[in-house]
């Protein structure tokens, strides 16, 4: 998503990538509704918004495939962690650190996909816990509560303990409401995570 390329004047050609990246930035800072095709092309340095329809319908088709790349994205990493680490314990400690990484590196994907309430205008996709990355992690709970790691107890119930926590603080670090930077809540929000569903 984030590859450029370069006509002979040095400036970007109009690609959906560029597209996208620009529209992410603004539906963060603004809004889905308060951001405008006009908006995007400017942000994404297109002349026209003509130049954005040779590659998206509207603005509601730029936000399902930035909404589909980042639920790939997600899904493929999330199958990275539970191949490298054992333990669900240990799998779900690295879904946090991803988490965590994008809110420090990427932080308008968490404000996209935890703070903007996407079914006012993405109505027709999955909500975010019924998607690809999110059932693999409720997979890793399930995995925890058979390995007795984690309680025993209704894994959406886990899920709800576990990312509340999670969820909330890297939502308040990226609105700028936690006064230091987001690496530095990762280990507190883990152990108090972890506390409410660990089977000790």
């Amino acid at each position: 998503m984030e590859q450029e390329i370069e006509n002979n004047n040095n400036k970007k050609l109009d690609t959906p990538d560029e597209i996208l990246l620009a529209a992410l930035r603004l539906f963060a800072k603004k809004g889905f509704f308060n951001t405008s095709l006009t908006d995007i092309a400017k942000e994404a340095g297109i002349k026209t918004t003509s130049g954005v329809y040779q590659h998206f319908k509207n603005k509601q088709t730029i936000a399902a495939a930035l909404y589909a790349n980042i639920i790939d994205s997600l899904s493929i990493s999330i199958d990275d962690i539970r191949r490298c680490n054992k333990k669900p314990s240990e799998q779900l400690r690295e879904v946090v650190g991803l988490l965590f990484r994008l809110a420090q590196d990427a932080p308008d994907i968490i404000e996209f996909l935890f703070v903007i309430k996407l079914s006012e205008f993405l109505p027709d996709e999955k909500p975010l816990i019924e998607t690809a990355p999110f059932i693999k992690i409720i997979k890793i709970i399930q995995a925890g509560i058979k390995a007795e790691e984690i309680k025993n107890m209704d894994p959406m119930m886990v899920y709800t303990l576990f990312f509340g926590i999670i969820n909330h603080t890297l939502v308040m670090a990226v609105s700028g409401n936690l006064t230091k930077s987001v690496d530095s809540y990762q280990s507190p929000a883990w152990l108090a995570a972890w506390h409410a569903i660990h089977k000790k």
